[in-house]
């Protein structure tokens, strides 16, 4: 039985057209709105909604739920749209007149916010966790080839003396603060929505406090129609802390991409990070570093897709917002699988000393040779042209 069923039929085609893929995407906020759930069944028995037995049976029953959901055995529906109808209705099996308590005092509404605020929080950690160790790549990187110098490139041309250590860094400081903003994402979506109802509260008090204590969250979203407002807000405040992180794996990608070419060969890609061309023997192709390159356009196209979907809408619920819930989550699919590759990357990727040697040509020095006459008392606009005629 569906949640908003009044006992008429609805259009087959309507039906699965407003159903969509959620009913798999929710595979992934299942245990989370068993938790939500517990939560509120709790809730219910501290202001006496349900008793001490029913809350029991609730929390044994949602337990149960996630128990089966490890192991696979949970299925949700397509008839039943979505997690939230699939857990209610298991219940109603189990415990009969129970199981139709626990949609007391709430609305598929602030129950979907509620499941995807932790799953956002959890795979937000997860992002952190993962930059950190991304980092750490570059440091051991940097370590085994920092003192190395190499060519650093303007308007790629040559310009001046860099290092491997320098080019590191650059990545290394970047991520740091990609870190910082994850960390800033997660503190903004950390308040509970549980309680808000449709977006215009709920007609008997509830214990909010509670329920956003219980699920670990540091504050309650005070106002009931920002809950639904900032749906689609939060989604691509995300999205944009997960598209900068993609932008550092783009711009390192194609540097990559860019010097281990044989032209220039300062960095070796082990052959067992390469692909080959079914014609060309001889290729050993960085597919990897191109999928990289390209993802931070996938991810980055998601923000925006998210913003034109929630723009334009009155306050309130719409049912567009469904529509935000895959990018989200495939955005988190892809940083997460291309950080991990990058960390591989990173601690299998050498440098070639001889042949940064050997790139380091004299104009390269131009700078240096300008400030050498600076420093002895040549007007710097003098010497500048002095040494650019030598080139």
């Amino acid at each position: 039985m569906k949640l908003w069923d009044k006992g008429y039929g609805i259009d087959r085609g309507i039906e699965e057209f407003t159903t969509g893929n959620d009913y798999i995407l929710d595979r992934k906020l299942l245990k989370y709105d068993c938790k939500a759930s517990i939560a509120h069944a709790k809730m219910l028995g501290k202001i006496g909604v349900l008793s001490d037995a029913e809350v029991k049976k609730l929390v044994s029953g949602l337990n149960q739920i996630i128990e089966l959901d490890k192991k696979g055995k949970f299925e949700i529906k397509k008839e039943d749209e979505d997690c939230h109808t699939a857990i209610e209705n298991y219940l109603t099996s189990k415990l009969g007149a129970v199981g139709k308590k626990i949609h007391t005092a709430r609305s598929r509404n602030d129950q979907v916010a509620v499941a995807l605020r932790l799953y956002y929080k959890d795979e937000l950690k997860t992002c952190q966790t993962l930059a950190s160790a991304f980092i750490k790549s570059l440091k051991a990187f940097s370590k085994k080839y920092g003192n190395i110098v190499m060519p650093g490139y303007t308007h790629t041309r040559k310009a001046m003396p860099s290092s491997a250590g320098m080019w590191t860094a650059a990545f290394i400081e970047s991520m740091e603060d990609n870190v910082k903003q994850l960390k800033d994402v997660y503190s903004l979506i950390d308040q509970s929505p549980l309680g808000t109802g449709a977006g215009y509260g709920v007609p008997m008090k509830v214990d909010r406090q509670f329920t956003a204590k219980e699920l670990g969250f540091a504050k309650v979203q005070e106002s009931p129609i920002y809950v639904q407002n900032s749906r689609g807000k939060f989604e691509a405040a995300i999205v944009h802390a997960l598209s900068m992180l993609m932008l550092d794996l783009n711009k390192m990608s194609q540097d990559l991409i860019m010097f281990s070419m044989p032209e220039f060969g300062y960095f070796i890609m082990p052959k067992e990070f390469t692909t080959g061309s079914s014609m060309m023997p001889h290729k050993r192709n960085p597919d990897a570093l191109e999928l990289l390159r390209a993802s931070y356009h996938v991810v980055n196209s998601y923000e925006f897709q998210i913003k034109g979907i929630v723009s334009n809408l009155i306050s309130g619920y719409n049912k567009d917002f469904q529509l935000t819930k895959e990018p989200t989550m495939k955005s988190f699919e892809i940083a997460e699988q291309s950080m991990v590759i990058a960390s591989t990357l990173m601690n299998g990727i050498k440098v070639d000393k001889e042949a940064c040697k050997k790139a380091m040509t004299e104009e390269l020095f131009a700078t240096q040779q300008a400030y050498l006459l600076v420093k002895k008392g040549v007007p710097f606009r003098d010497a500048y042209k002095k040494v650019g005629k030598k080139y």
